[in-house]
């Protein structure tokens, strides 16, 4: 066995906290999406998002880091410290420079920065926290995991969007091939605060339907857009040799990836699915796989009918129609920006494993999309190779293609 293998996996999601709490919700169908309650969204024309329930920092962290980190870093630091544990990595067992760690975000700790905001304009600026300086950055999740388990390999943060999550994982698989022994990496994401709401209202994207049931249907006749969420996955990304030498447990590989720009769309002209279709076609030929190769496909979809529409084309003129299975986890999470991608990585994992392609919610797929969607109840099939698609704001297109440990 050869390549890059992921050894640990690390969820936090509004269905769960934790790989198996995850899984189950997902495989059950369980959705979490609901009224905001970090923040009144009264005033606001969307108010339905994907939210981690029930996470205290205090029960994970030292206290010395609450005051200096976001609830997204939080986060983020729970995901990679169970993905650790899952994989029985520490730096103690690895050369001084032999873990690395690459991360995604399409906001940055925007929470954090809205708080100090209100303190500037609220209480002048001596009441502005010092962790302002950096607690609001793209880089900041890599940068807060990487001191807190002492890894000094190469890091870096990929920030675009939706597709930023599995650049992350392709961006660690490059630093393995160059002989870096692991890699910690994926995305955690989330902007739920009245800053990071205002933005995401703005792109007219998202659904302002009040019942969650009603709020996120990909692929449905009925779609009025997504729902926004936080969360997603952080995954061990190890040398499978390195990995074998040390008895790891192995989830599965990655086996090919590819990264597309849309052309420039023209004023009221649909959205493009060639990008989308490159991106995918060049993914397969990295991993050495056929279409026909391809058991299921993890989509974007993002809910938006013109959006939908462009992905689908592409589906369809890579597999034909209704030819593989197509799953959308994410319909019980929210879209979790750059923190999907690695999710939905680690459920195709998990599908590999279990035999097992979960299901979307609150979905009826419309035959005009031409896609064999799973819905309501997770579907037993044999599961060696998945497909995970991701598509960002404004044109930013990736695709990972993912198999089982042999």
């Amino acid at each position: 066995m050869a390549g890059t293998v992921i050894t640990g996996i690390g969820v936090v999601a509004p269905i769960g906290l934790g790989i198996a709490d995850y899984w189950a919700a997902t495989l059950a169908g369980r959705s979490g999406i609901g009224r905001v309650t970090r923040f009144d969204p009264a005033g606001y024309p969307v108010v339905l998002a994907g939210e981690v329930s029930g996470f205290v920092p205090a029960d994970h962290l030292p206290g010395r880091l609450i005051p200096q980190t976001d609830h997204m870093t939080r986060l983020s630091l729970v995901a990679a410290e169970e993905a650790l544990d899952d994989a029985g990595l520490t730096q103690e067992t690895q050369p001084e420079y032999g873990v690395g760690v690459v991360t995604a975000a399409g906001a940055g700790g925007f929470e954090f920065g809205h708080r100090e905001l209100e303190k500037l304009w609220r209480d002048g600026p001596g009441h502005v926290s010092a962790y302002q300086s950096f607690a609001w950055f793209y880089a900041v999740n890599t940068g807060q995991i990487s001191i807190r388990h002492g890894f000094r390999g190469p890091s870096g943060v990929l920030v675009s969007d939706q597709a930023g999550g599995l650049d992350a994982i392709a961006q660690a698989r490059r630093h393995v091939r160059g002989g870096v022994p692991a890699v910690v990496t994926g995305a955690v994401d989330g902007s739920l605060c009245p800053w990071g709401w205002i933005a995401q209202v703005s792109t007219g994207q998202l659904s302002r339907a009040a019942d969650p049931a009603d709020a996120y249907r990909p692929f449905d006749a009925a779609a009025s857009g997504f729902v926004p969420g936080e969360g997603g996955a952080i995954l061990i990304a190890e040398d499978a040799a390195a990995a074998a030498a040390r008895g790891a447990r192995v989830y599965g590989r990655v086996l090919g990836h590819a990264a597309t720009f849309d052309r420039r769309p023209r004023p009221g002209a649909p959205a493009d699915s060639l990008g989308l279709r490159r991106a995918i076609e060049s993914a397969l030929a990295e991993a050495g796989r056929a279409p026909g190769d391809i058991d299921v496909i993890f989509a974007d979809g993002a809910g938006v009918p013109d959006l939908d529409r462009a992905e689908a084309e592409a589906l369809v003129a890579v597999f034909g129609p209704r030819s593989v299975p197509v799953s959308i986890p994410k319909t019980m999470t929210g879209r979790l920006c750059a923190g999907a991608g690695p999710l939905d990585v680690a459920a195709a994992l998990l599908s590999i494993r279990d035999g097992l392609v979960p299901p979307a919610v609150h979905v009826r797929p419309s035959p005009d999309y031409w896609l064999d969607l799973v819905v309501g109840e997770p579907r037993p099939r044999r599961v060696r190779t998945a497909l995970v698609v991701a598509r960002g704001l404004r044109g930013f297109n990736t695709a990972m293609v993912v198999g089982g440990p042999v």
